[in-house]
């Protein structure tokens, strides 16, 4: 089956509009939405080690809170699963990878959404898909309406209220100085610090060359119970959709601790 290109233009349309949602209003999908979403998680392979399974059935069964209501995820009539491949050492940078895209699509077609890597039952959401002894479900996401107000769980969850707010660039990023970036390194950049992350830690750090953007996490400390590498893949595609739509194509290069990956754009300078 041929490789499902990245639709650039869509996806970095979604970006500044997708916002992290935990309830929802429990009315369904339609039948147009429930088969793009179908579509985009059996097409959108970009690794053998990352996949996502769309689940209808009794998804509360997968999803779950902690004490009282924090983190917990209430109404959402479908979830998708990502699963990852544990023996590969970059799965949750391509789990981070692959799964936005399914979220930046779901915003498109006007789903809400959101990350979700620590509360839920990985055992259930295993026996539901039937995963190989080698896989994990490593996040999910609920799929759904939003209630029309944000609830004070979910600002708490999202960065205490601090929804989109970010780190400017100039905490993010080093190396070749800010006068210097091409137009397609300023756009993925943005793209970049637009992307979520468990409760708003925004982990990723920017090496900037020309032509070329090296992502790491700021160090190697276990925050929430989820890598600080998933984030960093969910960065990764913010970046190549941001430099698609400015017309530069590049290659992506996984990388050793405590970097993550290198985005190279070769023989440009827009």
């Amino acid at each position: 089956m041929k490789a499902m290109e990245i639709p650039f233009t869509r996806w970095n349309a979604a970006i500044p509009q997708r916002r992290s949602r935990r309830r929802f209003d429990g009315s369904p999908l339609s039948p147009d939405q429930l088969a793009r979403m179908g579509e985009v998680c059996r097409e959108f392979r970009p690794f053998p080690q990352a996949r996502a399974e769309v689940v209808t059935q009794s998804p509360e069964r997968i999803l779950r809170g902690v004490v009282g209501s924090y983190g917990k995820v209430l109404g959402a009539p479908v979830l998708v699963a990502f699963v990852g491949d544990m023996d590969d050492p970059h799965v949750n940078e391509k789990v981070g990878y692959m799964g936005e895209g399914v979220i930046l699509e779901a915003t498109a077609v006007g789903l809400d959404t959101c990350w979700v890597g620590g509360f839920f039952r990985p055992r259930v959401a295993a026996s539901v898909l039937g995963i190989a002894p080698s896989e994990r479900v490593v996040a999910v996401t609920p799929l759904g309406h939003a209630v029309l107000s944000a609830t004070s769980s979910e600002r708490v969850m999202t960065g205490f209220g601090l929804t989109h707010r970010r780190r400017a660039l100039s905490a993010l990023a080093d190396g070749l100085d800010e006068a210097e970036w091409p137009g397609w390194m300023k756009a993925a950049l943005k793209a970049a610090r637009l992307a979520p992350s468990a409760v708003n830690r925004q982990p990723w750090r920017f090496r900037l060359e020309p032509q070329r953007i090296t992502i790491s996490v700021d160090n190697d400390r276990l925050s929430f119970g989820i890598s600080k590498r998933l984030d960093c893949g969910i960065a990764m595609l913010h970046i190549e959709v941001a430099a698609l739509a400015s017309g530069v194509n590049g290659t992506w290069e996984l990388l050793e601790p405590p970097n993550v990956a290198r985005f190279s754009v070769p023989g440009h300078s827009r």
